[in-house]
């Protein structure tokens, strides 16, 4: 095997990538651990199969397109609404916060490692960084306050270019050996912010500009046509000036996600597992281009440093940016708590290493050592913490706050009145005006509008709900719909009702997107609206319990005829849920039926029977009131 082949190391380092990355996802792990990991294994240390050497310069150039495609990705998902929520404590952390930390970094580094001031001024301006590729992971596993999560995801992603272009900047201005140099250098800074956020402004724009008119762009080259688009945005900036490409690229993304474009969800799809892809690629390949003996030389310096970074610097710099705002001590701890490194800083700091070594200063390759474990390190321990160091500062999100119901037709009521009977906060959404009246009528919360509207979802709080039904006439958009719940919001439970006898929207389908089919399997929603509108249909609980001589055994749910019952919520001691094709009912469950007036039982399950509730048991004087109002509302 020819191991300077650029191509065999270019392959191993994108499979060994995605393979570590499933890997973490399944052992709910950070998979920046793994790729850190995998790289050094497939490095020259040890298995010496993949080499980032042979690659040359073209290893530069792959990083730099890379991490524009990734901040590009982060900025798509930023929005506005939701930053202009927390837009001072976020101005001051990309600036207040982001000096006190590139200044403690610098001064330890000083100490700790006697670097010149500057190449230790350039190490505080590279460590000031996050990184989407880093918070974004642990966010969505760690679910935090809405106010905590937006700071911390928009942190990572303005961050990032201020970062990089600081520390160019620093080190620029660290070689150079005249005074006239060194004015040019402090020019350097806003100069490159400023024409990238411009450069990012006009591409964003226009890349916008071209989305919003559907026929210019085929829907199936929506995503490639954006993504080159965006390298050209990328290139174009850091031809006119250095190292602006990267604050271009997360500005065109910023305005690309926010500016009412056509912003499909396979774009944005495309665009996450692509950014999946790269990051792997680029872990193991930067990783592989560290000697473990230069890590381990740096010693208990190295820790001390990056040990000040975690417990002094952070909070200090956090506590500082968020003196005055309406967060409590809670949430400033733990965003003073989470900060890992990413891409980001390992990128910049691998180029760096080369530019020090050419200029004649030999901390370079300790320069390069100390900030991969500055990102081990924080990702490590941070990411491992960050679930038990939330729950005990209580900031985790409740995911249990109630429904969201999407459709206010008389099978939308029907299922939320069920859900309300036991006492759950139950928001339904519907654009129908006379729709939502008549459910405001029988006592629920309406909100008239699009259940796909951002600021509405963000309004109810759609992320703390417990589960997410669309219960409209169109099931193509119920799927989408929650899929949108299940990706964007991250609801647990996510249902879509689908039509029977119809082949736009399968079974598969949904279970590919992980959405459970409502009502246990597809139905005739339009007739079911018609009995439950004209009273031809009632809303009964009943009790399934096991009949006499037979076992115990758990048992699918189902829709049914109007005689036999559709299956609308299931009652436990753990709370109410909708039913959907994922439930198994169990003896002792309490389900909500929607029947035909006057029918008999539900439909059989095999080796149990259904006991009818009676009206004395649990409901509440609430639950009643409920029912009592709906059913005028019904009559009316």
């Amino acid at each position: 095997m020819d191991l300077t082949n650029p191509a065999l190391t270019f392959t191993l380092a994108l499979a060994a990538g995605i393979i570590a990355q499933s890997a973490a996802r399944l052992l709910q792990i950070p998979g920046i651990v793994l790729l850190l990991l995998v790289g050094a294994v497939l490095g020259p240390d040890l298995a010496n199969v993949v080499r980032p050497d042979t690659l040359g310069n073209g290893l530069n150039i792959l990083v730099g397109l890379s991490v524009a495609v990734i901040l590009f990705e982060g900025g798509l998902n930023l929005s506005v609404t939701r930053l202009r929520q927390e837009a001072r404590v976020i101005r001051l952390l990309i600036t207040l916060g982001a000096l006190i930390t590139g200044i403690g970094a610098a001064v330890a580094a000083r100490v700790a490692m006697s670097w010149p001031w500057g190449i230790a001024i350039t190490f505080g301006s590279l460590v000031i960084v996050t990184g989407p590729t880093v918070i974004t992971p642990l966010l969505r596993r760690v679910r935090v306050r809405k106010s905590v999560s937006t700071i911390l995801e928009a942190e990572g992603v303005l961050i990032d270019p201020i970062g990089a272009i600081a520390a160019v900047v620093a080190l620029e201005l660290a070689l150079t050996k005249t005074i006239g140099g060194a004015a040019w250098g402090l020019v350097g800074l806003p100069s490159r912010l400023g024409l990238g956020a411009m450069v990012g402004l006009i591409g964003g724009s226009l890349i916008s500009v071209i989305l919003r008119f559907r026929k210019l762009v085929p829907e199936t080259l929506e995503s490639v046509f954006t993504l080159s688009l965006v390298l050209v945005v990328y290139v174009v900036s850091d031809s006119i000036q250095h190292e602006s490409g990267i604050m271009a690229a997360a500005v065109a993304g910023l305005v690309v996600g926010n500016t009412g474009a056509h912003v499909s969800r396979e774009l944005r799809e495309f665009k996450e597992q692509l950014t999946v892809l790269l990051v792997g690629l680029l872990f193991v390949l930067l990783a592989a281009d560290i000697r473990l003996e230069e890590v381990t030389a740096l010693g208990w310096r190295g820790f001390a440093v990056v040990a000040a970074l975690m417990l002094v610097i952070r909070p200090l710099g956090v506590a500082a940016s968020t003196w005055g705002s309406e967060l409590g001590w809670r949430e400033r701890s733990f965003i003073g708590w989470l900060g890992p490194r990413g891409i980001v800083a390992a990128a910049v700091a691998s180029v760096f290493a080369e530019r020090l070594r050419a200029a004649g200063f030999e901390m370079g390759v300790e320069f390069r050592a100390l900030v991969f474990l500055v990102i081990a390190v924080t990702v490590v321990v941070q990411g491992f913490t960050s679930a038990p160091v939330a729950s005990l500062l209580r900031v985790r999100r409740p995911t249990d706050k109630g429904h969201v119901i999407v459709g206010a037709n008389a099978l939308g009521r029907a299922l939320a009145r069920a859900l309300a009977t036991e006492g759950d906060d139950v928001v339904v959404i519907d654009s129908n005006a006379a729709e939502a009246r008549i459910a405001e009528e029988a006592g629920l919360r309406v909100i008239l509008g699009d259940g796909n509207d951002e600021s509405i979802l963000l309004r109810i709080d759609a992320a703390g709900r417990r589960s997410f039904s669309a219960v409209t006439t169109n099931e193509s958009a119920n799927l989408l719909l929650a899929r949108g719940a299940k990706e964007d919001y991250r609801v647990p439970a996510t249902f879509a009702a689908l039509q029977q006898a119809t082949v736009a929207v399968t079974a598969d389908r949904a279970k590919k997107l992980r959405v459970e089919i409502l009502f246990g399997e597809p139905l005739s929603v339009g007739e079911w609206i018609h009995a439950l509108r004209h009273g031809d249909a009632e809303v009964r609980r009943w009790r399934l319990q096991a009949a006499e001589g037979t076992a115990s055994e758990e048992s699918g749910g189902g829709a049914g005829s109007l005689k036999r019952g559709l299956p609308l919520v299931l009652i436990r001691d753990s709370g109410a849920i909708p039913v959907g094709d994922g439930t198994r009912f169990r003896p002792g469950d309490v389900v909500a039926f929607a029947m035909a007036a006057g029918a008999g039982k539900p439909r059989p399950v095999p080796g149990h029977e259904w006991i009818p509730v009676q009206e004395s048991e649990p409901a509440g004087a609430a639950s009643r009131e409920i029912l009592s109002s709906a059913a005028g509302a019904e009559r009316g």
